[in-house]
């Protein structure tokens, strides 16, 4: 079985959904930890409650980015985690954690099977990921489609529509 750590930054709706699903055996991993940015987040007492250790941090008393994930690594490793899942984690994870988790988003949705793939561009907001949509585009995997020719059409939709959607933005506000 596969240890998993759960970062989450507020109410923990998802993470709860993380639990029920270990619960009932629907998700063949055990929770090793969550990390959170948010010591009185919802998301620590749904964790406490279900017996879960949690990793807490106030990233405005480390030294920067690296030493609160520097902690935070340190956190993974003791435990032998070996994937980290984001569920409302409200910050965006730097180059420390990445090196020791990396993060191939287009890849693994591929080989997941995954048959529609796209872009999103949003406003941006306070959080990560949280801003008003301002337009979708996508397009379905065909047979034959291989990861290289996936990540081809993504940046080609993003070389497209980018320069179209900032326009639109700019002309009608």
């Amino acid at each position: 079985m596969k240890k998993i750590a759960v970062f989450a930054s507020g109410f923990g709706s998802n993470f709860q959904a993380i639990i029920e699903a270990v619960k009932q055996q629907t998700l063949n991993a055990e929770i090793a930890l969550l990390v959170s940015d948010n010591p009185s987040s919802k998301a620590v007492e749904r964790a406490n409650a279900a017996g879960i250790d949690a990793f807490t941090f106030c990233a405005k008393e480390y030294a920067g980015k690296a030493a609160y994930e520097q902690a935070v690594l340190a956190e993974l490793r003791k435990r032998q985690v070996e994937y980290i899942v984001l569920a409302g984690y409200m910050r965006i994870i730097g180059p420390t954690l990445l090196e020791a988790y990396p993060m191939h988003i287009i890849t693994d949705a591929f080989h997941y099977g995954v048959k529609v793939f796209g872009i999103t561009i949003h406003f941006v907001d306070e959080g990560v990921d949280t801003g008003k949509i301002i337009n979708q585009f996508a397009f379905h995997a065909e047979p034959g489609d291989t990861l290289e020719t996936v990540e081809t059409k993504i940046h080609q939709l993003e070389h497209k529509y980018f320069p179209m959607v900032i326009n639109d933005v700019l002309v009608n506000g």
